[in-house]
Parts: C-alpha cells; sequence; structure tokens
C-alpha cells in the first residue's frame, strides 16, 4: 500500500511536536513557580530585614577631668530661734520690727496677762496664811513644851504639836515653791531677744492673743545670727568619698554675679537619703560684712580631692518605666540590652551618670516605645554586615 509509509511518518513527527511541546509548557510552569518562590523568598527576607528597627547609638561623653563639682544650695542662719509666748494673754506693745538688729536680752514686746496676775496675787495670799498657819503651831508647840515639866501636858500632845508644825512648814514651802513658780511665768511676759542677731520675722501685732506654752502656730518673732552662715547641699552618693570634710568650697548667688565667697565643709550627715541617694553636707560660710541673707539660693562649688571624669548621656535616652530608671544599650550581636542607671545630677539636656554604665556600651539615644531586652536592631549608618542586605533589597524592589 503506498501511503501507509507517509502516515506513519506523520503520526511520530505529530507524537514528538507534542511531547516537545509539553515539555516546554512543563518547563515555563516550573520555571515561574521557582522564579515566583524566589521572589516570594526575597521579598519576606526583604519586609523582615526592613522589620528590624534602626537607631541611633552613642556612647557616654566622659567629660575631662574635673576638681571640682558644683550643686545647688541653701542658706540658712547660724543660728535660728522661733520666739512663741510662755504666758497666755494679749500682746500690749512690740518695739521692734524685721530688719532690726537686736542685742541678747533686748525686750522685743510686753504681753498683757491679768489672769497670770490674779493667780500670783492669790498665790501670794495662800502663802502669807500658810506662814501664819505655821507661825501659830510653832507657838503653841513652844508653849507646850514648857508645860511638859509639870506634868499638864503629855508626850502624845507633844508629838502631835511638833507633827503639826512640820506639816505647816511643808505647806508653806509649797506656797514659796508656787510663788516662785507663777513670778518666774510672770518674767516672761517680757518678750527678750536670746543672743545678738536680727529679727528675720514678726507675726504679731498688739491686741493679738498669745497662747502661751503651746509652742505651735507661727512664731511671734524669728531672730538669726546672721555673722555666720550655714550653706546646705545635698551631695550625690558617687561623689561622697572625694569631699572631705574641711575642704575648700565656693559660694555664689545671683544677686552677685561673678562673686566668690569662700566657705568651708564643716560636718556631714553620714547618712544616704533613701529617696534621693544623696547626703545632706553643711558648709560653714563667713558673713561678717552682712551681704548674704538667710534663705537663698546659692550654687555651691565643691573642691574635690581626687581626678573625676563625669558621665553624661542625652536627657531622651532615659527611660522611666515600672521597672524603674534605665538606659537602652546595644550589644556586639546588633541587639537591645536596658541596663538600671542612677542619676548623680540632671544639667536638663545631658544627665549625668553615677552608677549603671561604662564608657565602652553604645547608647541608644531615642529608643522607641515597646522596645524590649533582646530586640534586634540596625546601628543607623553602620554598613551591613554581609553583603546581600543591598542585593536583597534591589531584588525585591
Amino acid at each position: 500500500m503506498p501511503s501507509d509509509p507517509p502516515v506513519h511518518l506523520s503520526r511520530q513527527k505529530l507524537r514528538s511536536a507534542g511531547i516537545a511541546a509539553g515539555a516546554f509548557v512543563v518547563l515555563i510552569v516550573v520555571t515561574g513557580i521557582v522564579l515566583r518562590e524566589n521572589g516570594n523568598a526575597k521579598l519576606r527576607d526583604w519586609t523582615d530585614a526592613q522589620a528590624i528597627p534602626t537607631v541611633a547609638v552613642g556612647a557616654p561623653n566622659l567629660k575631662p577631668p574635673n576638681g571640682a563639682l558644683t550643686l545647688p544650695g541653701r542658706i540658712e542662719a547660724y543660728y535660728r530661734a522661733p520666739i512663741f509666748g510662755r504666758v497666755s494673754g494679749y500682746l500690749k506693745t512690740w518695739y521692734v520690727d524685721i530688719g532690726a538688729p537686736v542685742k541678747a536680752g533686748q525686750l522685743l514686746a510686753e504681753v498683757d496677762a491679768p489672769d497670770l496676775d490674779q493667780q500670783l496675787l492669790q498665790a501670794r495670799a495662800d502663802l502669807a496664811n500658810a506662814e501664819a498657819a505655821s507661825k501659830l503651831s510653832a507657838a503653841t508647840l513652844k508653849r507646850r513644851q514648857t508645860l511638859l515639866a509639870s506634868n499638864f501636858v503629855s508626850l502624845q500632845e507633844i508629838d502631835e504639836r511638833s507633827a503639826d508644825l512640820a506639816s505647816k512648814d511643808a505647806q508653806v514651802k509649797s506656797m514659796q515653791a508656787n510663788v516662785d513658780r507663777l513670778q518666774a511665768l510672770a518674767g516672761y511676759k517680757r518678750v527678750e531677744s536670746p543672743f545678738d542677731g536680727v529679727v528675720t520675722e514678726r507675726n504679731t501685732d498688739v491686741g493679738a492673743l498669745i497662747n502661751g506654752g503651746t509652742g505651735s502656730g507661727l512664731a511671734m518673732f524669728v531672730v538669726s545670727d546672721v555673722r555666720k552662715l550655714r550653706v546646705y547641699v545635698n551631695v550625690p552618693q558617687s561623689y561622697l568619698a572625694l569631699i572631705k570634710v574641711g575642704s575648700n568650697a565656693q559660694i555664689s548667688v545671683p544677686e552677685y554675679p561673678g562673686r566668690k565667697f569662700p566657705a568651708t565643709v564643716e560636718t556631714s550627715a553620714l547618712a544616704v537619703d533613701v529617696g534621693s541617694g544623696t547626703t545632706r553636707m553643711q558648709l560653714a560660710l563667713d558673713n561678717s560684712s552682712g551681704e548674704l541673707r538667710p534663705g537663698a539660693y546659692a550654687d555651691v562649688t565643691l573642691s574635690l580631692s581626687g581626678d573625676v571624669r563625669p558621665m553624661s548621656i542625652p536627657a531622651s535616652a532615659l527611660i522611666f518605666d515600672q521597672n524603674g530608671l534605665r538606659v537602652a544599650t546595644v550589644d556586639s550581636e546588633d541587639r537591645i540590652r536596658f541596663k538600671k542607671v542612677t542619676i548623680a545630677r540632671d544639667l536638663g539636656r545631658d544627665i549625668e551618670i553615677a552608677t549603671g554604665l561604662s564608657p565602652d556600651d553604645r547608647i541608644v539615644l531615642t529608643p522607641a516605645d515597646g522596645v524590649v531586652d533582646g530586640d534586634q536592631v540596625r546601628i543607623a549608618g553602620a554598613p551591613p554586615k554581609d553583603g546581600s542586605g543591598e542585593k536583597k533589597t534591589s531584588s525585591a524592589q
């Protein structure tokens, strides 16, 4: 049959062409799937890379060695005496006002106390009555003793009269003590200055009711000795070993810009306040010229006994939450590590750190909300640790 070979050949070609076409289609499908998977994988890697937060870091700022420490302080009078009324009554008159210099024993005011005056009169009358009774008892005992030899009185009566005289004498002493007490109390109607100084407060006026002996409320007067002043300053714990009692200090006040007043560290509280982490120190300041005022604010510059390099960080780096005061740092694997710190001084934009950090720490300058310990981060401006970062980004785009 002459037509069979061509038909057989045509079917074989068609079968080969179909197989080739199917293989080509499969190849296209497989290639598309592979390319899509690769693209998805690169996109996932790029997305994961973009999910890692970028943070700006910096090292703690170490200032040059400083032999001085400046802290805020408060000036107080070396001696300060609030004067309250000792007797109850009404203020009769006062003789000095605020700012007046006074001497020890100088009369400041007088109190009118009519109740006390009447009590003193009654006490003196009771004393006179007791003295008269004592004299009568003594005379009676003397007469009875003269009759004892004649047996007109018994020894029992003599003993009774002796006991009565002793009782009357005791009453005299009691009445005399009461008179002395009221006389001493009456002396407090004169309100006097306890020492040389200046009247820094007057909180009473003529006719004011004086409640004596309470020691509560406002004092009638406040007398302060301002020839010598005390300066109180709270020193952070990290500096305590560097400030010695007897060391020199400089005081500056706003009303005298550019001037320094010498002072001396006089004593220390020798205890650290739990709330502030500071110790209160007292400085002595001569004020014989009278230029400084008690109660004034002052900047206190203390001399340190060793070289200190204060460590400070930006205020924005501090994190304060339920875990306390912390700073976020980045370790060698670019992961967040929190460190608890204590503050030495608040300088406004910068915070001087007392404990918790080392000079080699990498501080997160502005930590984001929600960052937790162990989070992976990318350092701003740092090159990627492997060369795939830019390739992943370009492929994903």
